[in-house]
């Protein structure tokens, strides 16, 4: 047992890779900066959406950069490992339908580009061509086979720069393309429809002190957009929230699986605007343990100002099972 112990310290000893912080006034380069950050510990490409007027999909990549000795020479060693969730809700279905991914990055077996967005685990894959991104996905009760006309380009928090906490390093890169347009189709059937993209990048996106987060994007009918969230404390209350951004929670539902409750009636507020979000259903928790082990809300919602429909998009609630770990 000693000579076990003595063999294993070299490993515990080793220098870990130093991860890459963010820091403010970025200058994006595009296509570069569509594509991965290897030097980052987090980053993901998420798109959500309508189709039809009548179901919400999801599809998300995630690429982490777990602690690791970059001496060691084997090509087992995992320096980026990446992980994807996909979902679809219906309402004749009445729960949210979904599926998830997870491999080490090498092998020819999954992959994050550095020149631009080209992700894929197996025949999952999300990728950008020109301007039109691209994604299939061969899931367990759903396939999509989906293409986004892309749109403008939406830098978040400060051109780009997006505080997450009062720390100077608790920040992501940002930009969101909102209003992309969409047709394919869905297990087989043609579907038009409109989404929302995020690609977010960072080494420390949640504070110690913080449990979560509530996101909302909404593609507005007047062709603008709206983004907001806020960072939830596990002592309780907001532990960071943009200037003037704020959430409130109007209806409640509890998840019959794991007991979990969570706020999917919202009222939001930003940039002087005060929006009313409502889900298309209330199931529509994603139970993600076998991937990023974690549990969480994600759902299609329509917004409302003052009693007229002015947008659709999609409500993220997390941290609500457990607080989560990035």
């Amino acid at each position: 047992m000693k000579r076990r112990l003595f063999l294993g310290l070299p490993l515990l000893l080793a220098p870990l890779a130093r991860a890459a912080v963010v820091r403010p006034n970025p200058s994006f380069s595009f296509p570069r900066d569509h594509g991965a950050h290897p030097e980052f510990r987090t980053e993901w490409w998420y798109v959500t959406g309508w189709l039809d007027d009548r179901v919400g999909f999801q599809i998300t990549f995630f690429r982490a950069r777990p602690d690791a000795d970059e001496r060691n020479p084997s090509a087992f060693t995992p320096r980026q490992v990446i992980l994807a969730h996909a979902a679809l809700a219906d309402p004749e279905v009445g729960r949210l339908v979904h599926d998830e991914r997870a491999a080490r990055a090498g092998f020819s077996l999954a992959e994050a580009e550095t020149a631009r967005t080209g992700v894929w685990i197996d025949d999952w894959s999300l990728v950008l061509d020109g301007e039109r991104y691209r994604s299939r996905i061969a899931a367990r009760e759903f396939d999509f086979d989906l293409d986004f006309a892309a749109s403008r380009i939406v830098p978040q928090g400060e051109n780009g720069f997006s505080r997450k906490g009062r720390r100077p390093e608790e920040a992501s890169y940002y930009y969101s393309r909102p209003h992309l347009f969409v047709s394919g189709q869905v297990n087989g059937k043609k579907v038009t429809g409109r989404a929302w993209l995020d690609h977010e990048w960072s080494s420390a996106y949640l504070a110690p002190e913080a449990s979560g987060w509530d996101w909302c994007g909404i593609n507005l009918l007047d062709g603008s957009s709206l983004m907001a969230f806020r960072i939830r404390s596990r002592a309780g209350g907001v532990h960071f929230a943009p200037p003037g951004v704020s959430f409130r929670a109007l209806r409640t539902w509890r998840s019959p699986r794991t007991g979990v409750e969570y706020p999917v009636e919202m009222e939001v507020r930003s940039n002087g605007r005060t929006m009313r979000l409502q889900p298309l259903m209330d199931d529509q928790e994603l139970d993600a343990r076998r991937s990023t082990g974690t549990i969480y809300w994600e759902g299609a919602v329509r917004a409302f100002e003052g009693g007229n429909e002015t947008g659709r998009g999609y409500l993220e609630l997390t941290g609500y099972w457990r607080p989560m770990k990035l």
